[in-house]
Protein backbone atom coordinates (compact mmCIF):
# COMPACT_ATOMS: atom_id res chain seq x y z
CA UNK A 1 0.00 0.00 0.00
CA UNK A 2 2.91 2.35 0.70
CA UNK A 3 3.75 2.68 -3.02
CA UNK A 4 0.24 3.74 -4.07
CA UNK A 5 0.42 7.02 -6.01
CA UNK A 6 -2.46 9.32 -5.04
CA UNK A 7 -3.83 12.56 -6.50
CA UNK A 8 -5.93 14.77 -4.20
CA UNK A 9 -8.80 16.91 -5.53
CA UNK A 10 -10.65 18.88 -2.84
CA UNK A 11 -11.85 22.49 -2.69
CA UNK A 12 -11.70 22.34 1.14
CA UNK A 13 -8.05 23.28 1.67
CA UNK A 14 -7.94 22.39 5.36
CA UNK A 15 -9.51 19.00 4.78
CA UNK A 16 -7.18 18.32 1.84
CA UNK A 17 -4.05 19.20 3.80
CA UNK A 18 -5.17 17.17 6.82
CA UNK A 19 -5.65 14.07 4.69
CA UNK A 20 -2.32 14.58 2.91
CA UNK A 21 -0.59 14.82 6.29
CA UNK A 22 -2.35 11.67 7.49
CA UNK A 23 -1.28 9.76 4.36
CA UNK A 24 2.31 10.89 4.80
CA UNK A 25 2.38 10.12 8.52
CA UNK A 26 0.95 6.61 8.15
CA UNK A 27 2.91 5.90 4.94
CA UNK A 28 -0.19 4.43 3.30
CA UNK A 29 0.41 6.16 0.01
CA UNK A 30 2.38 8.86 -1.78
CA UNK A 31 0.55 12.02 -2.86
CA UNK A 32 1.88 12.98 -6.29
CA UNK A 33 -0.33 16.01 -6.82
CA UNK A 34 -3.17 18.10 -5.39
CA UNK A 35 -5.70 20.61 -6.62
CA UNK A 36 -8.81 22.42 -5.44
CA UNK A 37 -10.59 21.32 -8.61
CA UNK A 38 -9.94 19.57 -11.92
CA UNK A 39 -9.97 22.93 -13.71
CA UNK A 40 -6.56 23.59 -12.10
CA UNK A 41 -5.01 20.30 -13.27
CA UNK A 42 -2.90 20.57 -16.45
CA UNK A 43 -4.02 18.47 -19.40
CA UNK A 44 -0.62 16.81 -19.77
CA UNK A 45 1.82 16.27 -16.91
CA UNK A 46 0.83 16.79 -13.28
CA UNK A 47 3.01 18.65 -10.84
CA UNK A 48 3.72 15.43 -8.94
CA UNK A 49 6.20 12.63 -9.40
CA UNK A 50 4.14 10.44 -11.72
CA UNK A 51 0.71 9.44 -12.95
CA UNK A 52 -1.60 8.60 -10.03
CA UNK A 53 -3.05 5.16 -9.40
CA UNK A 54 -5.87 6.49 -7.19
CA UNK A 55 -7.73 9.80 -7.05
CA UNK A 56 -9.23 11.00 -3.76
CA UNK A 57 -12.04 13.49 -4.42
CA UNK A 58 -13.58 15.73 -1.79
CA UNK A 59 -17.36 16.08 -2.03
CA UNK A 60 -18.33 19.48 -3.42
CA UNK A 61 -21.31 21.64 -2.49
CA UNK A 62 -23.82 19.42 -4.35
CA UNK A 63 -24.11 16.17 -6.30
CA UNK A 64 -24.04 17.80 -9.76
CA UNK A 65 -20.80 19.67 -9.04
CA UNK A 66 -19.24 16.48 -7.66
CA UNK A 67 -20.32 14.56 -10.77
CA UNK A 68 -18.76 17.24 -12.95
CA UNK A 69 -15.48 16.82 -11.03
CA UNK A 70 -15.72 13.06 -11.58
CA UNK A 71 -16.09 13.62 -15.33
CA UNK A 72 -12.98 15.79 -15.24
CA UNK A 73 -11.06 13.10 -13.38
CA UNK A 74 -12.05 10.44 -15.94
CA UNK A 75 -11.09 12.73 -18.82
CA UNK A 76 -7.69 13.53 -17.33
CA UNK A 77 -6.66 10.21 -15.76
CA UNK A 78 -8.70 7.66 -17.76
CA UNK A 79 -12.00 5.86 -17.28
CA UNK A 80 -10.46 3.04 -15.24
CA UNK A 81 -8.90 5.20 -12.50
CA UNK A 82 -10.36 4.25 -9.08
CA UNK A 83 -11.89 7.23 -7.25
CA UNK A 84 -12.40 7.47 -3.48
CA UNK A 85 -14.88 10.08 -2.23
CA UNK A 86 -14.35 12.11 0.96
CA UNK A 87 -17.73 12.79 2.56
CA UNK A 88 -19.31 13.65 5.89
CA UNK A 89 -20.44 10.67 7.94
CA UNK A 90 -24.05 11.85 8.32
CA UNK A 91 -24.46 12.35 4.56
CA UNK A 92 -22.56 9.30 3.27
CA UNK A 93 -25.67 7.09 3.07
CA UNK A 94 -27.66 9.62 1.02
CA UNK A 95 -25.55 9.57 -2.15
CA UNK A 96 -27.52 9.13 -5.40
CA UNK A 97 -26.89 5.97 -7.42
CA UNK A 98 -25.38 7.95 -10.29
CA UNK A 99 -22.64 9.11 -7.92
CA UNK A 100 -22.18 5.99 -5.77
CA UNK A 101 -21.75 3.79 -8.87
CA UNK A 102 -18.78 5.83 -10.06
CA UNK A 103 -16.72 5.62 -6.87
CA UNK A 104 -14.83 2.67 -5.45
CA UNK A 105 -15.11 3.60 -1.78
CA UNK A 106 -15.91 6.29 0.78
CA UNK A 107 -13.61 8.09 3.22
CA UNK A 108 -15.82 9.56 5.91
CA UNK A 109 -14.94 12.55 8.07
CA UNK A 110 -13.61 12.76 10.69
CA UNK A 111 -10.78 10.66 9.24
CA UNK A 112 -9.90 7.31 10.77
CA UNK A 113 -6.74 5.42 9.88
CA UNK A 114 -8.44 2.02 9.64
CA UNK A 115 -11.16 3.25 7.30
CA UNK A 116 -8.64 5.09 5.12
CA UNK A 117 -6.57 1.91 4.90
CA UNK A 118 -9.69 -0.05 3.91
CA UNK A 119 -10.62 2.48 1.19
CA UNK A 120 -7.14 2.31 -0.33
CA UNK A 121 -7.34 -1.48 -0.19
CA UNK A 122 -10.60 -1.34 -2.20
CA UNK A 123 -8.90 0.86 -4.79
CA UNK A 124 -6.03 -1.64 -4.99
CA UNK A 125 -8.48 -4.50 -5.57
CA UNK A 126 -10.25 -2.44 -8.25
CA UNK A 127 -6.97 -1.89 -10.09
CA UNK A 128 -6.04 -5.56 -9.79
CA UNK A 129 -9.44 -6.65 -11.16
CA UNK A 130 -9.12 -4.25 -14.07
CA UNK A 131 -5.63 -5.55 -14.82
CA UNK A 132 -6.89 -9.12 -14.76
CA UNK A 133 -9.60 -8.32 -17.30
CA UNK A 134 -7.03 -6.96 -19.74
CA UNK A 135 -5.00 -10.17 -19.66
CA UNK A 136 -7.73 -12.22 -21.27
CA UNK A 137 -10.39 -14.56 -20.02
CA UNK A 138 -8.10 -17.05 -18.34
CA UNK A 139 -7.21 -15.07 -15.25
CA UNK A 140 -10.54 -13.43 -14.45
CA UNK A 141 -12.77 -16.44 -13.84
CA UNK A 142 -10.09 -18.74 -12.55
CA UNK A 143 -9.75 -16.46 -9.51
CA UNK A 144 -12.83 -18.28 -8.22
CA UNK A 145 -10.92 -21.58 -8.41
CA UNK A 146 -8.21 -20.47 -6.00
CA UNK A 147 -5.44 -22.83 -4.99
CA UNK A 148 -2.08 -24.31 -5.85
CA UNK A 149 -2.85 -27.89 -4.86
CA UNK A 150 -2.45 -30.64 -7.44
CA UNK A 151 -6.17 -31.46 -7.40
CA UNK A 152 -7.42 -27.93 -8.11
CA UNK A 153 -4.70 -27.42 -10.73
CA UNK A 154 -5.98 -30.56 -12.46
CA UNK A 155 -9.54 -29.15 -12.44
CA UNK A 156 -8.34 -25.93 -14.09
CA UNK A 157 -6.49 -27.97 -16.72
CA UNK A 158 -9.62 -30.02 -17.50
CA UNK A 159 -11.67 -26.84 -17.88
CA UNK A 160 -9.16 -25.48 -20.37
CA UNK A 161 -9.31 -28.71 -22.37
CA UNK A 162 -13.09 -29.04 -22.66
CA UNK A 163 -14.38 -25.45 -22.45
CA UNK A 164 -14.36 -24.73 -26.19
CA UNK A 165 -16.08 -27.96 -27.20
CA UNK A 166 -19.81 -28.69 -27.05
CA UNK A 167 -19.32 -31.97 -25.16
CA UNK A 168 -21.64 -32.63 -22.24
CA UNK A 169 -19.83 -32.32 -18.90
CA UNK A 170 -20.70 -34.05 -15.61
CA UNK A 171 -19.28 -32.34 -12.51
CA UNK A 172 -19.03 -34.58 -9.46
CA UNK A 173 -18.27 -33.61 -5.88
CA UNK A 174 -19.62 -32.98 -2.41
CA UNK A 175 -21.98 -30.10 -1.67
CA UNK A 176 -20.18 -26.79 -1.35
CA UNK A 177 -17.08 -27.72 -3.36
CA UNK A 178 -17.85 -25.20 -6.13
CA UNK A 179 -19.50 -27.26 -8.87
CA UNK A 180 -21.45 -24.27 -10.19
CA UNK A 181 -18.22 -22.23 -10.25
CA UNK A 182 -16.75 -24.87 -12.59
CA UNK A 183 -19.89 -24.77 -14.75
CA UNK A 184 -19.71 -20.97 -15.06
CA UNK A 185 -16.02 -21.18 -15.94
CA UNK A 186 -16.82 -23.72 -18.68
CA UNK A 187 -19.46 -21.41 -20.11
CA UNK A 188 -17.27 -18.29 -19.82
CA UNK A 189 -14.36 -19.91 -21.65
CA UNK A 190 -16.54 -21.34 -24.43
CA UNK A 191 -17.71 -19.90 -27.72
CA UNK A 192 -21.18 -19.61 -26.10
CA UNK A 193 -20.09 -17.03 -23.53
CA UNK A 194 -22.13 -14.23 -25.14
CA UNK A 195 -25.31 -16.34 -24.85
CA UNK A 196 -27.23 -17.14 -21.63
CA UNK A 197 -26.01 -19.36 -18.81
CA UNK A 198 -29.16 -20.81 -17.21
CA UNK A 199 -28.89 -22.81 -13.96
CA UNK A 200 -31.61 -25.19 -12.71
CA UNK A 201 -31.53 -26.95 -9.35
CA UNK A 202 -33.29 -30.21 -10.11
CA UNK A 203 -33.48 -31.13 -6.43
CA UNK A 204 -35.23 -27.91 -5.41
CA UNK A 205 -38.18 -28.19 -7.85
CA UNK A 206 -41.02 -30.68 -7.17
CA UNK A 207 -41.15 -33.50 -9.72
CA UNK A 208 -44.60 -32.52 -11.02
CA UNK A 209 -43.39 -28.99 -11.79
CA UNK A 210 -39.95 -29.83 -13.16
CA UNK A 211 -41.22 -30.65 -16.68
CA UNK A 212 -42.89 -27.24 -16.98
CA UNK A 213 -39.78 -25.57 -15.53
CA UNK A 214 -37.50 -27.20 -18.12
CA UNK A 215 -39.71 -27.23 -21.22
CA UNK A 216 -42.29 -24.51 -20.54
CA UNK A 217 -46.05 -24.80 -20.95
CA UNK A 218 -48.97 -23.46 -22.97
CA UNK A 219 -51.96 -21.59 -21.61
CA UNK A 220 -54.43 -23.98 -19.97
CA UNK A 221 -52.02 -26.92 -19.99
CA UNK A 222 -52.83 -27.51 -16.29
CA UNK A 223 -54.65 -25.83 -13.44
CA UNK A 224 -53.04 -22.45 -12.82
CA UNK A 225 -51.44 -22.18 -16.28
CA UNK A 226 -53.04 -18.81 -17.07
CA UNK A 227 -50.59 -18.03 -19.85
CA UNK A 228 -47.83 -19.49 -22.02
CA UNK A 229 -44.38 -19.66 -20.49
CA UNK A 230 -40.89 -20.39 -21.76
CA UNK A 231 -38.91 -23.17 -20.13
CA UNK A 232 -35.26 -23.15 -19.17
CA UNK A 233 -34.25 -24.89 -22.42
CA UNK A 234 -35.71 -22.02 -24.46
CA UNK A 235 -34.13 -19.43 -22.13
CA UNK A 236 -30.72 -21.04 -22.67
CA UNK A 237 -31.03 -21.15 -26.47
CA UNK A 238 -27.54 -20.86 -27.95
CA UNK A 239 -25.96 -20.92 -24.49
CA UNK A 240 -25.46 -23.32 -21.60
CA UNK A 241 -28.00 -25.12 -19.41
CA UNK A 242 -26.63 -26.13 -16.02
CA UNK A 243 -28.58 -28.98 -14.41
CA UNK A 244 -27.50 -28.93 -10.79
CA UNK A 245 -28.20 -31.95 -8.56
CA UNK A 246 -29.16 -34.07 -11.56
CA UNK A 247 -29.07 -37.13 -9.29
CA UNK A 248 -32.29 -35.90 -7.59
CA UNK A 249 -34.27 -35.81 -10.87
CA UNK A 250 -37.27 -38.22 -10.94
CA UNK A 251 -37.00 -41.21 -13.29
CA UNK A 252 -39.94 -40.04 -15.42
CA UNK A 253 -38.16 -36.74 -16.12
CA UNK A 254 -34.89 -38.55 -16.85
CA UNK A 255 -36.55 -40.26 -19.82
CA UNK A 256 -37.75 -36.93 -21.26
CA UNK A 257 -34.38 -35.28 -20.68
CA UNK A 258 -32.63 -38.15 -22.47
CA UNK A 259 -34.83 -37.62 -25.52
CA UNK A 260 -34.02 -33.90 -25.66
CA UNK A 261 -30.27 -34.59 -25.38
CA UNK A 262 -30.44 -37.18 -28.17
CA UNK A 263 -32.81 -35.44 -30.62
CA UNK A 264 -32.35 -31.77 -29.70
CA UNK A 265 -36.10 -31.15 -29.84
CA UNK A 266 -38.81 -30.87 -27.18
CA UNK A 267 -42.44 -29.82 -26.76
CA UNK A 268 -43.92 -27.47 -24.21
CA UNK A 269 -46.37 -29.00 -21.75
CA UNK A 270 -49.80 -28.87 -23.43
CA UNK A 271 -48.39 -28.45 -26.95
CA UNK A 272 -47.63 -30.83 -29.81
CA UNK A 273 -45.35 -28.39 -31.63
CA UNK A 274 -41.72 -29.46 -31.59
CA UNK A 275 -39.11 -26.80 -30.78
CA UNK A 276 -35.51 -27.25 -31.86
CA UNK A 277 -32.94 -26.37 -29.24
CA UNK A 278 -29.22 -25.65 -29.36
CA UNK A 279 -27.84 -25.74 -25.82
CA UNK A 280 -24.83 -27.23 -24.14
CA UNK A 281 -25.67 -29.44 -21.17
CA UNK A 282 -23.56 -29.30 -18.02
CA UNK A 283 -24.80 -31.43 -15.13
CA UNK A 284 -23.63 -31.73 -11.54
CA UNK A 285 -24.41 -33.93 -8.56
CA UNK A 286 -23.10 -34.79 -5.10
CA UNK A 287 -24.43 -38.35 -5.44
CA UNK A 288 -22.55 -41.44 -6.67
CA UNK A 289 -24.51 -42.00 -9.87
CA UNK A 290 -23.15 -45.51 -10.40
CA UNK A 291 -24.59 -46.50 -7.03
CA UNK A 292 -27.84 -44.75 -7.95
CA UNK A 293 -27.94 -46.80 -11.18
CA UNK A 294 -27.42 -50.03 -9.23
CA UNK A 295 -30.27 -49.02 -6.89
CA UNK A 296 -32.56 -48.31 -9.88
CA UNK A 297 -32.86 -44.58 -9.14
CA UNK A 298 -30.92 -43.29 -12.16
CA UNK A 299 -30.99 -44.32 -15.79
CA UNK A 300 -27.79 -45.82 -17.10
CA UNK A 301 -28.30 -44.51 -20.64
CA UNK A 302 -28.74 -40.94 -19.36
CA UNK A 303 -25.61 -41.33 -17.24
CA UNK A 304 -23.51 -42.21 -20.29
CA UNK A 305 -25.02 -39.30 -22.25
CA UNK A 306 -24.07 -36.85 -19.51
CA UNK A 307 -20.76 -38.40 -18.51
CA UNK A 308 -18.94 -37.56 -21.75
CA UNK A 309 -16.35 -35.51 -19.88
CA UNK A 310 -16.37 -35.94 -16.08
CA UNK A 311 -14.76 -33.43 -13.70
CA UNK A 312 -14.28 -34.36 -10.04
CA UNK A 313 -14.23 -31.48 -7.57
CA UNK A 314 -12.04 -32.34 -4.55
CA UNK A 315 -13.39 -31.71 -1.03
CA UNK A 316 -11.68 -28.93 0.90
CA UNK A 317 -10.21 -31.36 3.45
CA UNK A 318 -8.16 -32.93 0.64
CA UNK A 319 -6.58 -29.63 -0.39
CA UNK A 320 -5.75 -28.08 2.96
CA UNK A 321 -2.80 -26.19 1.45
CA UNK A 322 -5.32 -24.03 -0.47
CA UNK A 323 -7.15 -22.78 2.65
CA UNK A 324 -4.91 -19.72 3.31
CA UNK A 325 -5.27 -18.64 -0.34
CA UNK A 326 -9.03 -19.17 -0.22
CA UNK A 327 -9.28 -17.08 2.96
CA UNK A 328 -7.42 -14.21 1.30
CA UNK A 329 -9.61 -14.42 -1.80
CA UNK A 330 -12.87 -14.51 0.20
CA UNK A 331 -11.79 -11.50 2.27
CA UNK A 332 -10.79 -9.64 -0.90
CA UNK A 333 -14.26 -10.27 -2.35
CA UNK A 334 -15.94 -8.98 0.81
CA UNK A 335 -13.76 -5.87 0.65
CA UNK A 336 -14.56 -5.38 -3.04
CA UNK A 337 -18.29 -5.59 -2.23
CA UNK A 338 -17.72 -3.01 0.54
CA UNK A 339 -19.08 -5.41 3.14
CA UNK A 340 -16.11 -5.04 5.49
CA UNK A 341 -12.82 -6.75 6.12
CA UNK A 342 -10.98 -8.83 8.69
CA UNK A 343 -7.53 -10.34 9.18
CA UNK A 344 -6.62 -13.74 10.66
CA UNK A 345 -3.53 -14.53 12.70
CA UNK A 346 -1.30 -17.41 11.58
CA UNK A 347 -2.52 -19.41 14.59
CA UNK A 348 -6.16 -18.94 13.53
CA UNK A 349 -5.39 -20.01 9.96
CA UNK A 350 -3.53 -23.06 11.28
CA UNK A 351 -6.56 -24.01 13.35
CA UNK A 352 -8.84 -23.70 10.31
CA UNK A 353 -6.49 -25.98 8.35
CA UNK A 354 -7.12 -28.70 10.95
CA UNK A 355 -10.92 -28.55 10.60
CA UNK A 356 -12.65 -31.23 8.47
CA UNK A 357 -14.89 -28.77 6.50
CA UNK A 358 -17.98 -30.93 5.84
CA UNK A 359 -19.53 -27.92 4.11
CA UNK A 360 -16.38 -27.36 2.02
CA UNK A 361 -15.70 -23.94 0.44
CA UNK A 362 -19.28 -22.79 1.06
CA UNK A 363 -18.80 -23.34 4.80
CA UNK A 364 -15.50 -21.43 4.71
CA UNK A 365 -17.17 -18.56 2.85
CA UNK A 366 -19.95 -18.40 5.43
CA UNK A 367 -17.38 -18.34 8.24
CA UNK A 368 -15.54 -15.40 6.67
CA UNK A 369 -18.79 -13.44 6.38
CA UNK A 370 -19.54 -14.21 10.02
CA UNK A 371 -16.09 -13.06 11.18
CA UNK A 372 -16.38 -9.81 9.18
CA UNK A 373 -19.63 -9.07 11.02
CA UNK A 374 -18.28 -10.03 14.44
CA UNK A 375 -14.82 -8.38 14.13
CA UNK A 376 -15.15 -5.58 11.54
CA UNK A 377 -11.68 -4.52 10.33
CA UNK A 378 -10.19 -6.42 13.28
CA UNK A 379 -7.68 -9.22 13.77
CA UNK A 380 -9.08 -12.69 14.54
CA UNK A 381 -7.06 -15.04 16.73
CA UNK A 382 -7.74 -18.68 17.66
CA UNK A 383 -9.75 -17.66 20.71
CA UNK A 384 -12.07 -15.56 18.49
CA UNK A 385 -13.05 -18.47 16.23
CA UNK A 386 -16.28 -20.35 16.91
CA UNK A 387 -15.43 -23.30 19.14
CA UNK A 388 -15.83 -26.06 16.55
CA UNK A 389 -13.25 -24.40 14.27
CA UNK A 390 -10.49 -24.12 16.87
CA UNK A 391 -9.33 -27.75 16.90
CA UNK A 392 -7.86 -29.61 19.86
CA UNK A 393 -4.27 -28.59 19.14
CA UNK A 394 -5.26 -24.97 18.62
CA UNK A 395 -7.18 -24.92 21.92
CA UNK A 396 -4.22 -26.37 23.81
CA UNK A 397 -1.82 -23.86 22.24
CA UNK A 398 -4.22 -21.03 23.05
CA UNK A 399 -4.53 -22.19 26.68
CA UNK A 400 -0.73 -22.29 27.06
CA UNK A 401 -0.40 -18.85 25.42
CA UNK A 402 -3.16 -17.44 27.62
CA UNK A 403 -1.47 -18.73 30.78
CA UNK A 404 1.81 -17.18 29.62
CA UNK A 405 0.07 -13.86 28.92
CA UNK A 406 -1.54 -13.90 32.36
CA UNK A 407 1.82 -14.64 33.96
CA UNK A 408 3.47 -11.80 32.05
CA UNK A 409 0.68 -9.43 33.03
CA UNK A 410 1.02 -10.43 36.69
CA UNK A 411 4.79 -9.91 36.53
CA UNK A 412 4.30 -6.48 34.98
CA UNK A 413 1.88 -5.54 37.75
CA UNK A 414 4.34 -6.62 40.45
CA UNK A 415 7.33 -4.90 38.78
CA UNK A 416 5.41 -1.65 38.54
CA UNK A 417 4.74 -1.71 42.31
CA UNK A 418 1.00 -1.95 41.76
CA UNK A 419 -0.29 -2.29 45.30
CA UNK A 420 -3.87 -3.22 44.42
CA UNK A 421 -4.28 -6.69 42.93
CA UNK A 422 -7.83 -7.27 44.19
CA UNK A 423 -10.71 -4.83 44.43
CA UNK A 424 -10.74 -3.32 47.96
CA UNK A 425 -13.89 -3.61 50.01
CA UNK A 426 -14.39 0.17 49.85
CA UNK A 427 -13.80 0.26 46.07
CA UNK A 428 -11.33 2.41 44.11
CA UNK A 429 -11.07 5.08 41.43
CA UNK A 430 -10.44 2.84 38.41
CA UNK A 431 -9.38 5.67 36.09
CA UNK A 432 -6.82 6.95 38.58
CA UNK A 433 -5.54 3.44 39.26
CA UNK A 434 -5.06 2.68 35.55
CA UNK A 435 -3.37 6.06 35.01
CA UNK A 436 -0.93 5.32 37.82
CA UNK A 437 -0.24 1.89 36.39
CA UNK A 438 0.34 3.32 32.90
CA UNK A 439 2.59 6.08 34.29
CA UNK A 440 4.74 3.57 36.18
CA UNK A 441 5.12 1.24 33.19
CA UNK A 442 6.03 4.10 30.83
CA UNK A 443 8.54 5.50 33.32
CA UNK A 444 10.09 2.03 33.79
CA UNK A 445 10.33 1.45 30.02
CA UNK A 446 12.06 4.82 29.51
CA UNK A 447 14.54 4.16 32.32
CA UNK A 448 15.35 0.65 31.07
CA UNK A 449 15.80 2.02 27.53
CA UNK A 450 18.34 4.58 28.64
CA UNK A 451 15.99 7.45 27.83
CA UNK A 452 15.68 6.46 24.15
CA UNK A 453 11.99 6.97 23.35
CA UNK A 454 12.02 4.77 20.24
CA UNK A 455 13.35 1.82 22.26
CA UNK A 456 10.83 2.42 25.05
CA UNK A 457 7.99 2.51 22.51
CA UNK A 458 9.17 -0.84 21.13
CA UNK A 459 9.18 -2.36 24.62
CA UNK A 460 5.65 -1.08 25.21
CA UNK A 461 4.54 -2.19 21.71
CA UNK A 462 3.14 1.19 20.73
CA UNK A 463 3.91 3.88 18.19
CA UNK A 464 6.64 6.33 19.11
CA UNK A 465 4.29 9.28 18.49
CA UNK A 466 1.71 7.74 20.85
CA UNK A 467 4.34 7.33 23.56
CA UNK A 468 5.48 10.94 23.14
CA UNK A 469 1.89 12.13 23.68
CA UNK A 470 1.56 10.01 26.82
CA UNK A 471 4.88 11.32 28.14
CA UNK A 472 3.59 14.86 27.74
CA UNK A 473 0.37 13.87 29.46
CA UNK A 474 2.24 12.54 32.48
CA UNK A 475 4.83 15.35 32.57
CA UNK A 476 7.70 13.22 31.31
CA UNK A 477 8.80 15.68 28.60
CA UNK A 478 12.11 16.32 30.28
CA UNK A 479 13.14 12.70 29.93
CA UNK A 480 12.45 12.89 26.21
CA UNK A 481 14.37 16.15 25.78
CA UNK A 482 17.28 14.90 27.84
CA UNK A 483 17.58 11.89 25.60
CA UNK A 484 17.93 14.08 22.54
CA UNK A 485 15.10 12.27 20.75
Amino acid sequence: MANTLIFMVDSDTDRRQLLIQLLAFTEMGEVVGEAAGMAEVPAADTAGEGEPEVVILGYREDDDTTLAELDGIRSRFGQAIPVLLVHERQAANSLPQELSHQIVGLIETPFKQRQLQHALRLADIHRSSDADSTRGRGVQLFRSLVGNSRSISRVRKLIEQVADSDANVLILGESGTGKEVVARNLHYHSARRERPFVPVNCGAIPGDLLESELFGHEKGAFTGAIGSRQGRFEMAQGGTLFLDEIGDMPLAMQVKLLRVIQERVFERVGSNRSIEVDVRIIAATHRDLEQEIAAGRFREDLFYRLNVFPIDMPPLRERVEDIPLLINELIARLEHEQRGSVRLTPAAIAALCQYAWPGNVRELSNLMERLVIMFPYGVVDVRDLPEKFRGNIAIEEWAVAEEADEGAAAGAAVSSNASILRLPSDGLDLREHLSNLEYNLIKQAIEESGGVVAHAAKRLRMRRTTLVEKMRKYGLQRNEQASGI
